[in-house]
């Protein structure tokens, strides 16, 4: 279902190397965090009255890199992969009835995708745009990571309320 393994970033690189490293350490993070976990506990909501849960986290996760990567870098016009049409309300949190295998298939999907976008574009200086917005990959990378940090501190809570599982 997810690996869980983690190479750390350089420490000395260019800045395209460390932040492509860094970002998709925070994605091995991620599946770190949810490695082991059978498809009740990733559903969890462990901490009430939050929605929050890790396979909620992986669904966003994938709503986030695709997003970013095809929409605003890409010029797509995506649609949520799992609010339903019509509605405003982001789904990725609504987990009950969720496809495990299939939560993970996409954001893995959508992380390949993503590091496809990085790898043909030509700097970090590469615009995109989204709602009258411009965007450099730069700015998308450096985002992206504090992202997955953000969600990576509640999966961390997530995780110990579940199994006590600490760690980096």
């Amino acid at each position: 279902m997810n690996d869980h393994q983690r190479v750390a970033p350089p420490t000395h690189a260019d800045e395209r190397s460390t932040l492509t490293a860094m970002l998709q350490f925070q994605r091995d993070t991620l599946a770190m965090k949810c490695a082991g976990l059978t498809p009740e506990q990733l559903k969890d909501r462990a901490i009430a009255p939050s929605g929050l849960s890790l396979l909620g986290l992986v669904r966003h996760a994938a709503e986030i890199e695709r997003g970013w990567f095809r929409d605003v870098l890409g010029g797509e016009s995506s649609r949520s992969l799992w609010t339903p049409v019509g509605s405003t309300d982001w789904a990725d949190f609504d987990v009950d009835d969720a496809d495990v295998e299939e939560a993970f298939a996409v954001w893995r999907d959508e992380c390949a995708r993503a590091r496809a976008v990085v790898d043909a574009a030509e700097s970090l200086d590469v615009l995109g745009g989204h709602d009258g917005e411009t965007y450099s990959l730069r700015y998308v990378l450096a985002h992206m990571i504090e992202e997955y940090a953000r969600h990576n501190g509640h999966a961390d809570l997530l995780r110990e309320r579940i199994d006590g599982e600490t760690g980096e």
